[in-house]
């Protein structure tokens, strides 16, 4: 059965546009990049490498041809800055703004740089990005926005307070987006990501994902850390389906532009049922990790429970993903322990 996205991907084959990734040798920004490079897009590249990695970009390189890496085109700067901005945008026809600064406790820890990467940086793109008069503006935005807000699952009209500086940032992004489409006519559209996961997701540093931390432990045969007594649960998301979202947001038309979405697979895992499936998948691949987790405290700023409503994105936008969270791990497990190891 033919998708929504397979009519996409073919279309923009006969018909390669232009593209503008922020965050380019990011874990999300990488692999949008791959993907529109096989696609055949002309894309250009933003990071200034403060989460990102040239390594990101060294393995999109060795996965696309080299006619495919000859249409990428990379500037090292800061969406900070707002003559770079304006100067990557322009031309473009369509802007996949991944760059940001992530995490619920680096927020917590220094809410002032959050803040400014975040909404000031994120102001400085929306800027360039109506006076380039790009024909669409797709942005990261997240769960965390949905805040102390109980309800299960969560449906994109019905948010709660925010638990942390960076859920502020982020919600004040889908307001600035919102009003640049009343004032200005601008065209976005924002992806509430819930716990993205897969090939390229940094495991190292104080503010790394559970999945690649607790694998890259794993292998090594290190202490796994569970936060609290392991019933917290999360609407795990594939990077595939995460690739697949954006673009279908980027051309979106009519009703679906201008909205905010949820971008998950809309089912809950808690950390127990994480952690065993990490060890029944790292066995069938050869590694065994018998060693029975740590509990300790739960985290500051995290919500309990997270799962994610996606009959809007289906509806509006023709998402449809296809991997959930077991099938996402198998996938992307190859490439975990050849890089991980």
């Amino acid at each position: 059965m033919t998708t929504r996205f397979d009519e996409l991907c073919a279309e923009l084959r006969r018909n390669p546009r232009t593209w503008l990734v922020t965050g380019c040798a990011g874990f999300i920004g990488s692999n949008l990049v791959e993907a529109l490079l096989s696609l055949d897009q002309t894309v250009r590249g933003l990071d200034n490498f403060a989460t990102g990695h040239q390594h990101n970009l060294d393995e999109v390189r060795d996965n696309v041809t080299e006619a495919q890496w000859e249409n990428f085109h990379f500037t090292e700067g800061d969406i900070r800055d707002p003559q770079t901005c304006a100067a990557v945008a322009e031309g473009a026809h369509h802007v996949l703004h991944q760059a940001a600064l992530g995490s619920v406790p680096r927020s917590l820890n220094d809410p002032v740089t959050t803040n400014d990467v975040n909404i000031s940086g994120f102001l400085n793109m929306l800027v360039a990005a109506r006076d380039a008069d790009v024909r669409s503006f797709v942005y990261a935005a997240s769960s965390s926005t949905y805040g102390d807000h109980p309800g299960l699952p969560k449906v994109e009209d019905t948010i709660g307070k925010p638990l942390s500086p960076y859920a502020v940032t982020k919600y004040v992004n889908e307001l600035y987006a919102d009003v640049f489409a009343r004032a200005y006519g601008t065209r976005s559209v924002g992806l509430r990501y819930f716990n993205v996961f897969g090939r390229r997701q940094d495991p190292n540093g104080a503010y790394a994902a559970v999945i690649p931390k607790w694998i890259s432990g794993m292998i090594r045969g290190e202490e796994v850390r569970i936060n609290g007594d392991g019933s917290t649960s999360r609407d795990f998301c594939y990077i595939d389906n995460v690739i697949q979202a954006n673009l279908l947001a980027a051309l979106a038309d009519g009703e679906g532009l201008n909205q905010v979405y949820n971008v998950a697979f809309n089912a809950r895992t808690d950390l127990k049922q994480l952690h065993a499936h990490l060890v029944r998948i790292l066995k069938q691949n050869g590694v065994d990790c018998d060693r029975p987790p740590v509990y300790g405290d739960f985290r500051a700023g995290d919500v309990l429970h997270s799962q994610a409503d996606i009959g809007k994105a289906r509806r509006l936008l023709g998402y449809a993903p296809q991997f959930d969270i077991v099938s996402g791990l198998e996938a992307a497990m190859p490439w975990y322990l050849r890089f991980l190891s």
